[in-house]
């Protein structure tokens, strides 16, 4: 769908996944590092198809998305240590959806002590490491 980056950059050749951020692309869905993260290497997991709804997954989605989920865990493990994870979605505006119209899953890393609620206290992001050297460290883990 025109304006949709999980629509837009999934449809790019795959030789421009670097410059997209995509990570893993699988038959019905795909990893791409989210461009505001709310931790290093948080992580979205997003069908193809433009949906807008959970109940509208089909069950091929949803497992390959399950799959793509527990490879993002794996690798966020081997990279980067994290003590737990935070993984869910918002579906629609009013449960804090930023693309309400294109279902998709976080994957967000989380150490004891992080500073992800920062940005609601003193609207001050804090990130140790730019998106292209998370790409670089995820990717290999993410591309088998």
């Amino acid at each position: 769908m025109k304006g949709c980056f999980l629509c837009e950059l999934p449809a790019l050749d795959p030789s421009n996944d670097p410059e997209s951020l995509i990570l893993a692309r699988g038959a019905l869905s795909f990893v791409i590092l989210n461009k505001f993260p709310y931790n290093s290497g948080h992580l979205l997991v997003a069908p193809y198809r433009h949906i807008p709804n959970y109940e509208d997954i089909a069950v091929e989605e949803h497992a390959e998305m399950s799959v793509l989920t527990g490879r993002c865990i794996q690798a966020l493990h081997k990279e980067y240590g994290p003590q737990g994870f935070n993984i869910g979605l918002n579906q629609g505006t009013a449960a804090g959806a930023g693309v309400p119209d294109h279902l998709h899953s976080h994957v967000v890393p989380r150490w004891g002590g992080d500073t992800n609620y920062m940005t609601t206290v003193g609207e001050t992001k804090v990130l140790p490491e730019a998106l292209e050297e998370t790409y670089a460290k995820l990717r290999p883990h993410l591309s088998e």
